[in-house]
């Protein structure tokens, strides 16, 4: 396989319900631990973004756990929790940047 064919992965897609139980597509862009926590999580992007939906940009982040096949997602409420998520999301993505 040649270096520019590693770069196009297939995209992991999930699905996750809204409000009204209906399942959205989302694409996985990144998945992280925090240093000096065991936590996971991950930063999605919805995948079939409404064109006038003003949040078709809006990148979402969840703390996860994986049981064998199963994926459980959950919100981070808590404010030092979401920051720290934020800081490290804009660490990596820098160093993506700056190497490509």
């Amino acid at each position: 396989m040649a270096k520019d064919d590693m770069q196009y992965e297939e995209p992991e897609i999930i699905y996750i319900p809204d409000e009204e139980g209906n399942e959205e597509e989302f694409e996985v862009v990144m998945k992280f631990e925090v240093d000096g926590s065991d936590q996971k999580y991950m930063m999605v992007v919805p995948l079939n973004p409404d064109e006038d939906d003003e949040e078709a940009e809006e990148v979402y982040a969840f703390r996860y756990e994986e049981e064998g096949d199963d994926l459980k997602l959950y919100t981070i409420e808590d404010e030092e929790e979401w920051n720290m998520v934020e800081e490290t999301f804009n660490t990596l993505l820098g160093e993506i940047d700056e190497n490509d």
